[in-house]
C-alpha cells in the first residue's frame, strides 16, 4: 500500500498533543512529532508520551525562529540546543530535523543540521494549514487536494483545528488506500 507520513511541529498546549495521540493510536497509526526545544523544556514528560505511542521523536530547533535569517553560529545553537533537550527527555536526539521557520533548507542551515548528527533535513509537500487556526473543512481541503502516495504532509500538535479535521483525513486516507505512517517508515 502507498505510503504518507504525518508529521507534527511539536509544540503547544501538552493536553492537545495527548489527545492527538491518543486519537492517532487508537486509529492504529503512528506520527512523526519534530519538537519545538522550548516546549520539551517546558513539558519534559511529552518525550516520553510520544515515544510511548512508538512515533518518532525529531528535532525542530530550540525557539522556532526563521532559520533562514541566521548566521551559522545562531542556527548551530538552535539545532544543537534542540537536541541537548532531546537527549536529555527522550534519551537521544531523533534521527530527523526539520528546520523552522522555512519550507525548503540552505546549505548554511544543512551544515548547521550536520554538525549536530543530522544527516537529513526532512521537509514537506502537502501544507495542512493548521497553523492559521482556519475551519477544519479547510485543513482537510488542504491535506486530502495535495496529498499524493509519498506525500510529507505537516500538521501542528497545538491546534484544536487539527484535532477536529484529522479524523475526517484519517478515513479519506484509508479510502485511497494510502497509508499514514512515520518518517522513518517512509524514508528508510
Amino acid at each position: 500500500m502507498p505510503r504518507v507520513a504525518l508529521t507534527f511541529h511539536g509544540n503547544g498546549d501538552p493536553a492537545l498533543a495527548t489527545t492527538l495521540l491518543n486519537l492517532v493510536e487508537r486509529a492504529g497509526v503512528q506520527i512523526s512529532v519534530l519538537a519545538v526545544g522550548t516546549w520539551l523544556v517546558a513539558h519534559p514528560e511529552m518525550a516520553a508520551r510520544v515515544l510511548k505511542g512508538g512515533h518518532d521523536l525529531g528535532n525542530h530547533t530550540m525557539h522556532h525562529k526563521p532559520m533562514r535569517q541566521l548566521d551559522a553560529a545562531e542556527a548551530r545553537r538552535e539545532i544543537s540546543d534542540c537536541s541537548a533537550v532531546l537527549r536529555r527527555t527522550a534519551k537521544h536526539q531523533g534521527q530527523w530535523f526539520r528546520a523552522s521557520g522555512t519550507q525548503q533548507t540552505t546549505p548554511l542551515i544543512r551544515a548547521a543540521a550536520a554538525a549536530s548528527g543530522y544527516a537529513t533535513c526532512v521537509s514537506y509537500d502537502v501544507d495542512g494549514l493548521d497553523w492559521q487556526d482556519p475551519p477544519a473543512a479547510t485543513v482537510v481541503k488542504a491535506v486530502l487536494g495535495a496529498v499524493r502516495p509519498g506525500s510529507i504532509v505537516s500538521l501542528h500538535l497545538g491546534h484544536p483545528v487539527t484535532l477536529t479535521a484529522l479524523p475526517r483525513i484519517l478515513s479519506e486516507l484509508a479510502a485511497r488506500r494510502l497509508e499514514p505512517v512515520t518518517l522513518t517508515a517512509l524514508l528508510r
